[in-house]
């Protein structure tokens, strides 16, 4: 019998057309005579849409863009997730980037509902999104990375003057500024002086209530993808070279003005201190699925990890899939072993005994 499989794309977030974009891709990978594919496409505004069964690739996005009324019955999500006229989803595949999609809310959601899904937990996925609980974590297990300094809204409104001192006293410029809880570079500026400091903070908490100020390194930027639960693996390593003036959002999705260096010229030793720390990074966060691990190796050879994405940038032209075809596995290879890693964990959690 055919597993059924749902796609869970879209969402609230500043990333919806990269979901689409995503969502997409996977459709045209998938095998047709292994899954029946039931797509759920979330509006920008938050409504659940299931479409109907799918039985060939999606050509374009806008076909996964669904209308409630044209479209689908109205229902409530949760009905329809556990209907009891319909088949239970083997696993459901969260294709969601950024807020709502990536952060542990529609993981939890899922928890909640008893439901297989793909990818990292609750946990490992809302402290994988918050930058700076990421770092206090990272912070624990030994990790280096960049100085960093953080503060919520209401403290930059109440003490701008002290907090410019302190990130001038304990930071170097230049120095990026960015929203905490955001992904594919959303919101994110550089400031090579006070007053682009202080414009890049405002410009960042458009997007969120807390922002992150690192100081800037001179580095290469090269990333590692995990694959696995309590065993992952590493792929070869991927150096990218934004010729803008950073990799942000579009250097990674609009245009093609940076270039991937695949596997990235590191000497053996640095891949191996790169694939350790990616391990006690995905350990830490209580990885589960996929994570891509993203460093900064500078001229003397030091290496500082930057940041994880738990749910990365995943058309087959995305940093993830690129690493894992370079390391020998496929993207329709690597969906497939994300969804068998998604049902044995789910499996393993129905062993354990909650009351």
């Amino acid at each position: 019998m055919k597993k059924k499989l749902g796609l869970l794309y879209g969402g609230q977030s500043a990333e919806h057309e990269v979901s689409l974009s995503t969502a997409k891709a996977v459709t045209q990978a998938l095998n047709y005579d292994q899954y029946e594919i039931v797509p759920i496409y979330i509006t920008r505004e938050g409504e659940w849409v299931k479409g109907a069964y799918l039985t060939a690739p999606v050509e374009t996005v806008e076909a996964l863009q669904f209308n409630r009324e044209k479209d689908a019955q109205p229902h409530d999500i949760s009905s329809f997730l556990l209907s009891q006229q319909e088949r239970p989803f083997d696993i459901v595949f969260p294709l969601l980037h950024g807020t709502y999609g990536e952060d542990g809310t529609v993981q939890g959601f899922l928890e909640v509902l008893n439901i297989p899904y793909v990818g990292c937990g609750v946990l490992a996925s809302s402290a994988g999104m918050d930058k700076v609980v990421m770092k206090q974590l990272f912070e624990i297990a030994g990790l280096k990375q960049v100085p960093y300094v953080y503060f919520i809204r209401k403290e930059w409104q109440k003490s701008q003057q002290a907090l410019v001192k302190e990130m001038e006293e304990k930071l170097t410029y230049p120095m990026f500024v960015k929203p905490a809880n955001l992904g594919s570079s959303v919101g994110v500026n550089k400031a090579s002086n006070q007053q682009e400091l202080i414009e890049a903070i405002d410009v960042a908490f458009k997007y969120d209530r807390k922002v992150i100020i690192e100081t800037g390194v001179v580095a290469r930027e090269v990333e590692m993808a995990v694959l696995g639960n309590d065993e992952p693996k590493v792929s070869v390593p991927g150096e990218i070279k934004p010729l803008t003036d950073f990799y942000d959002y579009d250097s990674k999705y609009k245009d093609s003005s940076t270039e991937l260096l695949i596997p990235a010229p590191v000497s053996e030793a640095i891949e191996q201190k790169m694939t350790d720390m990616a391990k006690r990074a995905f350990k830490v966060l209580d990885g589960s699925g996929l994570v891509r691990a993203d460093f900064f190796v500078t001229a003397d050879d030091e290496v500082l990890i930057n940041e994880v994405n738990t749910l990365p940038g995943f058309t087959p032209v995305s940093m993830y899939p690129i690493l894992w075809k370079n390391t020998g596995l496929s993207y329709p290879e690597l969906i497939e072993a994300l969804i068998t890693l998604g049902i044995e964990r789910f499996e393993e959690k129905q062993q354990l005994h909650f009351q």
